[in-house]
């Protein structure tokens, strides 16, 4: 079969198109150098400018393809080895707490307690560091067996180690009753006289630490007070409470138009049934569920959590008391690291939209005077 007659010409121009046209070709003229080999007529062939372009168009295709396909492997690695070690870190904890139950040894219990929650706030900082590639349908699925996990905790804790029940003792018979004095609307109440509080309709432990039951009432807890102790805040109207110092967690129930500030909270704030209000607090993770028309002024290192709530508006933490800078040395918070715009709603699951139920609220809006 006769080959067709090809040029010296044509072959080194063909050579120089498919074989090395990055080293070869010179861009800007569009100019086929050649080898160094051949005479004048044959240093230089013009390659058309459609042609050109066209080729330049591939080169950067294949570029483009070839960075979005390491990008790709890359957040897949990531994503599978967050799902595996969280995975198995969470089981080690659910496994722990299965051998809780039925445990006849208090202090084994004790320890075993004190390792899950351990465990537990370190699988929820490492849910914080892998935010940034995480799916948000994975991310929210880690959020919400990261709860069920809290949750269970809660449970077992009040299951094994459950709180000392406060009996009335009788009094005798020639004891002359005394009523209760009624505090001033006034006046602040102080630790002498809220040291055993009302937890619905019953007088609290002495260890219990929190205010319940108030209406209209200026109430303050102290550092010495509060010593790294949960707070529990519950059935308060038109309420002003200033907690300064800072607790292990802080639980807030059947809250209406309440102030509430507390001081760095070093794990979680607990919201519930909570209107009208205006909270401001730092802590590791915040958890607010039926909640409507209520100002947030937060500092979070982790992501907001809100559920069936309506209106809720957040701003950044601007509290000052004397004694912050140390409470949060107390607490372990990072102060540099803060979320406060960061809001989940497990009740709007539209991907890059806005939920509707929660807002940023306008610097213009937000509030500047703290001790009014």
């Amino acid at each position: 079969m006769r080959m067709p007659f090809v040029t010296k010409r044509h072959y080194r121009f063909r050579m120089c198109r498919y074989n090395n046209i990055n080293e070869n070709m010179d861009v800007e003229s569009g100019i086929c150098q050649g080898n160094g080999d051949s005479g004048p007529s044959e240093l230089g062939v013009k390659i058309p400018e459609g042609m050109l372009k066209r080729e330049q168009d591939r080169l950067e295709d294949v570029e483009r393809k070839k960075e979005v396909k390491n990008s790709q492997s890359v957040t897949e690695e990531k994503s599978g080895f967050f799902t595996a070690t969280f995975g198995s870190e969470r089981a080690a904890i659910e496994k722990l707490l299965a051998g809780c139950s039925g445990a006849t040894d208090r202090v084994l219990a004790t320890k075993t307690l004190e390792e899950v929650t351990t465990k537990t706030q370190q699988l929820q900082k490492f849910l914080n560091d892998s935010i940034v590639f995480l799916p948000q349908y994975e991310l929210r699925q880690a959020q919400v067996a990261l709860q069920k996990l809290q949750n269970s905790l809660t449970e077992k804790r009040d299951e094994i180690l459950p709180k000392k029940k406060f009996a009335f003792r009788s009094r005798a018979a020639n004891t002359p009753k005394v009523d209760p004095p009624v505090a001033d609307p006034a006046s602040p109440v102080t630790p002498k006289d809220s040291g055993r509080i009302k937890v619905d309709g019953a007088i609290s432990p002495p260890e219990q630490c929190g205010f319940s039951h108030f209406e209209s009432q200026v109430l303050t807890k102290t550092a010495e007070e509060i010593k790294q102790q949960d707070v529990l805040l519950t059935h308060l109207t038109n309420c002003k409470v200033r907690l300064l110092g800072s607790p292990s967690t802080v639980h807030i129930k059947h809250v209406q138009n309440c102030e509430i500030f507390s001081g760095p909270v070093s794990s979680s704030v607990f919201v519930d049934h909570c209107t009208g209000s205006t909270l401001s607090f730092p802590c590791q993770q915040l958890r607010t569920h039926h909640t409507t028309d209520t100002q947030v002024y937060l500092h979070v290192t982790s992501r907001a959590i809100i559920e069936d709530c309506q209106r809720v508006c957040f701003a950044p933490f601007a509290w000052s008391y004397p004694g912050l800078d140390l409470d949060f040395k107390v607490s372990g918070l990072d102060r540099e690291r803060n979320n406060w715009n960061q809001v989940d709603d497990f009740n709007w699951l539209a991907i890059g939209t806005q939920s509707p139920n929660w807002c940023v609220i306008p610097e213009a809006e937000r509030r500047t005077e703290w001790d009014s």
